[in-house]
This record gives structure tokens, sequence and C-alpha cells, in this order.
């Protein structure tokens, strides 16, 4: 498992315990593994945080013949309540605020690509989460975006003033759903 943050890592570590893992500080840019050693790559929505282009070049160097990407997110259902007020507290701190990558569909990315990898599955699945809103916040806190860089003073009063509306307009504990959206293509050559 290639992980570059980590506090990431180590959560990984004690959830794949016993398990025959190894874990790596590395990039999907520069992941150091072996070529064309491995049948199924997956990235966990992190496809959107690294050049694209160069992660498939990766990701089809260190892949065997006929073996199998993919990239997936668990998108916010954008219908559910929950996230139409968490939406509304956004972009009135926000109002250029745009979702990314992460939310787009990625055939046609792929497609662009398909000297690399073709033969497209796509698949999605909706699930519900029970969430505190204290969990809740330290998702968001994790997500990397424009908007607010928690490294910078500005971000970090931007995402405070976010969290303060959080608290007063949201509920301690809800359940919320999400969609799994998931694309895989074959390794082409």
């Amino acid at each position: 498992a290639v992980e570059p943050n980590d506090a990431m890592r180590e959560i990984g570590i004690q959830r794949t315990k016993g398990q025959d893992i190894e874990w790596i500080r590395a990039t999907g840019l520069e992941s150091g593994l072996k070529d064309e050693n491995f049948d199924w790559l997956t990235f966990g929505s992190s496809f959107n945080v690294m050049d694209r282009n160069l992660a498939l070049k990766e990701a089809y160097r260190v892949l065997k013949k006929g073996a199998y990407f993919s990239c997936m997110w668990n998108h916010r259902d954008l219908n559910d309540e929950v996230q139409k007020e968490v939406e509304a507290i956004i972009t009135h701190f926000v109002p250029s605020y745009e979702r990314g990558v992460r939310r787009e569909e990625q055939r046609s990315f792929i497609e662009k690509h398909k000297e690399l990898f073709d033969t497209i599955v796509y698949l999605e699945e909706d699930f519900y989460f029970h969430q505190s809103l204290q969990n809740y916040i330290l998702a968001w806190q994790s997500v990397k975006n424009p908007y607010w860089d928690l490294d910078t003073n500005e971000g970090k009063k931007l995402f405070e003033a976010i969290c303060e509306e959080f608290k007063k307009k949201l509920p301690s504990e809800f359940k919320i759903k999400y969609t799994t959206r998931s694309w895989s293509a074959k390794k082409q050559g």
C-alpha cells in the first residue's frame, strides 16, 4: 500500500494489522513499486490530487499485462438534507466553490489514454453512514482543496469559520447517504 501521508499510513497499518500488506511512504506518481508486478492498482479518493496523466503512466508501469487500475471516490449525496446545508454553508463562505475533478466522470479522461488502458468498467453503489459532527468535521479537515489550505493562517481561519457554522446548523449526529463511484480499465499492450 502506497501512502504519502504519515497519519493516514499509520491508520492503514493499524487497520490491516495481521494481513500480508507492506506500507510504503511514496506517492501515486513515484510509487517505488516494481515494474509489471501487480494484478490490480487502485486509487482511493486520490486520483484527483495528482497529475492524472502521470498517475496513469505509473499505473501502467507497475501493472502486469492485462491487469486493471481503478479510481474511486465516495461522493456525498447532494440531495441529502444535511449535505444541502453543508453546501449552502460552504458556498456562503466560498461563492466560487466547485467540487473538482473528484466529482467528474472519469471515462472521458481514461478514453483519451486508450494506448495505456481500455475496456472500461463503471460501478456505483449507495451506502448510508452514521456520523458524528466531530468526525464529519475531521473528514472535511482532511480534504485537500484549493479553498482552505490549512498550512496557511488564512486557510485555517476560513475553515474555522465554516466549522463554526457547521456546529450551529448541523445536528451533533446524523445519517447521511454517499455513493461510491469507481472506474476501472484494463492495461493494454
